[in-house]
């Protein structure tokens, strides 16, 4: 019997959060996982295996390294084919991961972002396979593309 293909699910707390799990319909029926920055969000997606990591932002340079070896260590435990992320900074650093590691990765940039990419988003945008704005104003042919909102 073949293996499914593994989908790892990241985002942050908040607003990243809520968008992920409003795409959670797209994911019926797929090998799927989640990581997110508390643990009561266990709750939100479960069956499905769930993961906790740091929530960290580029502020915090010496929680980088704790939130990195946790990642390092789902995505070598897991071995995702798919890394999906609405960021922020531990989406970003899952999306690195799981593209070390041969996955296919999509960053989706948080409907908050609504005057310019995010930060994370744009460095995303240099590894992902598919880079999304929720806001047709800033598409650019070079990405992100702009395919709808998720809210």
């Amino acid at each position: 019997m073949c293996r499914r293909t593994r989908v790892m699910v990241v985002a942050s707390g908040g607003g990243h959060w809520s968008q992920m799990l409003r795409l959670r319909p797209a994911f019926d029926g797929l090998d799927v996982f989640y990581v997110g920055v508390k643990s009561m969000y266990r709750s939100d997606v479960a069956p499905a295996d769930f993961y906790a990591v740091r929530d960290v932002s580029r502020l915090h340079k010496w929680a980088l390294f704790a939130t990195v070896a946790r990642l390092l260590w789902i995505v070598l435990r897991e071995r995702p084919a798919v890394v999906i992320t609405t960021g922020s900074a531990p989406g970003l650093l899952a999306l690195r991961l799981g593209k070390l590691f041969g996955a296919r990765c999509a960053w989706i940039d948080s409907i908050a972002n609504v005057d310019q990419v995010s930060l994370s988003g744009r460095q995303a945008g240099k590894v992902a396979d598919l880079w999304l704005t929720q806001w047709e104003h800033l598409s650019r042919p070079n990405g992100p593309r702009y395919e709808g909102s998720v809210l």
